[in-house]
């Protein structure tokens, strides 16, 4: 049915509909603002998921969800059939673990650090879900960290990790076909014996990698492993890489570069032990704590359409404090909130709206493994048979002033008209499955999605730099209004 409606929209070559261009001349990028600086600001202290900051930021949420309601237009309710679904809000909740990182957390790496410990959030951040962490050992440089003889690379062919920590690079060599994520390397590490482990980006990035910005920084991060199969582990800076295999060879001007080529180049082992020592300290504290996805049903105005719906979503959670830093998510993902927040805002005060009905959904839970949008699948407002796209909408307010659109299950065309009618066809770039975000689960359930980010670099993409100074309204505003037009083309669609 999506894709029916979408292919009819593509075919459509009609200027944008009244209405929808005055829903669209509403978009206030000022109300956006505020909402950004109000989530990213002290009162709700980075809403890492589960934690009390994170269900204050929900209540924020469900408020203006409710106020929304209470301040329809008098013209926006058309007479209402016998079963015409209400409108209304409400929560989604589900048990989740929340790990905290203390402010005392200590890497020293000798002899690079010995006058002075490597600083947390320039040279290392703790991985955010890592245990506690008390060790005195040596390094042991191990490629990507992949064990896979029958798939030909095995970075732990003739070295001995055991109660070592492992320091291996981020990411695979492009000639390597199989997907290994973080925990899969972490896993390997712990089944050969390590007691910890480094990860870092390497010099040479992949073009995935170059298109999105990616900088020798390390960043926060959550490694999801299975905590029978864990270890203490930290991200690190490329140049702190770097040093530690150059403290082996010092004459050798850039060693970890020579290595990640060769292993890139040959798939060969490029693993090596080292005399440099580590000493790493840092108390990992968990607690329970609650889930909440905050669920607004908008309903449609046609009888025979009212029954479906169109999902638009964004994540609200971000990493709190950790480590004694505070990141803020001011872009990640304060400016998807606030987006989805305005759009809701002006489908509640047109005086008409569109045939289907329209699910705004704030998820927690995105950093921590789509826990959010994974928990929205299983128990839909509409049934997912009968949800025609996932609109989400994710760091949305920072780059190069364009947009990067991934479109699943819909016609590319629908998607370029969408954007014609919001005023910014010169202004997106379409891609197919855009990877990682809350569409994943609707992907995979079948529901088509389309996924809005802007373009170009995030300089301050999970850094505690991302503050509200730093995002941009004329990004936010034409994210807005993308959003709200092709919701409204898939929404209204014959």
């Amino acid at each position: 049915m999506a894709l029916a409606a979408g292919q009819s929209i593509a075919a459509e070559t009609g200027a944008p509909s009244t209405t929808l261009t005055q829903a669209l001349s509403q978009i206030s990028s000022e109300r956006m603002l505020a909402d950004i600086r109000a989530l990213s600001g002290p009162a709700f202290n980075g809403r890492q998921t589960g934690t009390p900051d994170d269900l204050a930021s929900a209540e924020f949420v469900r408020q203006r969800f409710l106020e929304l309601q209470q301040h329809r237009s008098p013209g926006s309710e058309s007479p209402a059939p016998p079963d015409r679904l209400p409108a209304h809000t409400q929560i989604q909740s589900a048990p989740v673990r929340i790990t905290q990182i203390d402010d005392d957390s200590l890497l020293q790496i000798g002899p690079i650090s010995e006058s002075q410990p490597a600083v947390v959030g320039t040279d290392y951040l703790p991985i955010l879900d890592s245990p506690s962490a008390e060790l005195e050992t040596s390094v042991v440089f191990a490629g990507y960290g992949i064990s896979d003889q029958a798939g030909g690379l095995d970075d732990y062919a003739g070295i001995d990790v055991r109660n070592k920590v492992v320091l291996f690079l981020r990411g695979k060599p492009e000639r390597y076909a199989k997907q290994v994520s973080h925990a899969d390397k972490v896993h390997m590490a712990h089944a050969h014996g390590a007691i910890g482990y480094l990860t870092a980006t390497g010099p040479i990035l992949n073009a995935y990698e170059t298109r999105r910005g990616v900088t020798g920084r390390p960043s926060a991060f959550y490694g999801l492993t299975d905590p029978h199969r864990t270890i203490p582990g930290a991200w690190i800076s490329t140049a702190l890489a770097s040093a530690i295999l150059n403290a082996q060879q010092p004459g050798e001007d850039n060693r970890l570069r020579r290595l990640q080529q060769q292993l890139n180049d040959t798939m060969a082992p490029q693993s090596t032990t080292t005399d440099v020592s580590i000493r790493v300290r840092w108390r990992s504290t968990q607690q329970n704590g609650t889930l909440q996805n905050v669920v607004a049903l908008l309903p449609g105005q046609d009888a025979a359409h009212q029954h479906h719906a169109i999902v638009i979503g964004a994540h609200r959670d971000h990493f709190g404090k950790q480590g004694g830093l505070l990141f803020a998510g001011a872009d990640d993902n304060a400016s998807g909130t606030a987006v989805i927040l305005e759009v809701a805002r002006v489908l509640t005060s047109i005086p008409v709206g569109p045939k289907r009905s329209i699910i705004v959904v704030s998820f927690s839970g995105e950093e921590q493994g789509l826990l959010g949008s994974k928990l929205y699948v299983t128990q839909p407002i509409v049934p997912l048979t009968a949800t025609a796209a996932m609109i989400n909408v994710d760091h949305a307010a920072v780059g190069n002033g364009r947009l990067t659109i991934g479109v699943t299950g819909l016609e590319k065309p629908a998607a370029q008209q969408a954007g014609e009618r919001a005023g910014l066809a010169d202004r997106i770039d379409l891609f197919g499955f855009f990877p990682g975000g809350d569409h994943v689960p609707f992907k995979e359930a079948g529901v088509p999605t389309v996924t809005v980010v802007s373009g170009g670099i995030h300089p301050h993409f999970h850094q505690p730099t991302d503050t509200a100074d730093t995002v941009n309204a004329d990004i936010l505003s034409a994210a807005a209004r993308y959003i709200l037009a092709i919701a409204w083309q898939l929404a209204d669609a014959p």
